[in-house]
């Protein structure tokens, strides 16, 4: 990975790092796309905290909104995800190989 690389997937990790925007992600994950109506039913959170959580991660790229009559609805954007997945398997990658590094030197040592 490079700088610029870095640079792009830090406001989804940061998005991600809030456990409410969190939770959001999962929900639209496991029921599709959700209305701020329904993103609050059953939860303790307002729908002017969720917008603004939604906010959050639409800047981070991982949602996106579209009318429906009077109501948006917030779509997972799953080609950042993907992006996400990636970058995460690419650090992984990184460490392998350090640890791999790591062990071949002990053993010879």
């Amino acid at each position: 990975m490079n700088e610029q690389t870095f640079a792009e997937a830090a406001p989804v990790f940061a998005a991600l790092g809030d456990e409410t925007r969190l939770l959001i992600v999962a929900r639209l994950c496991a029921d599709g796309p959700l209305s701020i109506a329904r993103l609050t039913d059953g939860s303790a959170i307002s729908r002017q905290a969720i917008t603004k959580h939604l906010n959050a991660l639409s800047k981070a790229g991982l949602v996106r909104s579209r009318r429906a009559g009077r109501e948006r609805i917030w779509r997972l954007q799953t080609k950042r995800l993907a992006d996400v997945g990636r970058y995460l398997s690419q650090i992984s990658q990184q460490w392998d190989d350090a640890l791999g590094r790591l062990r071949a030197f002990v053993e010879e040592g």
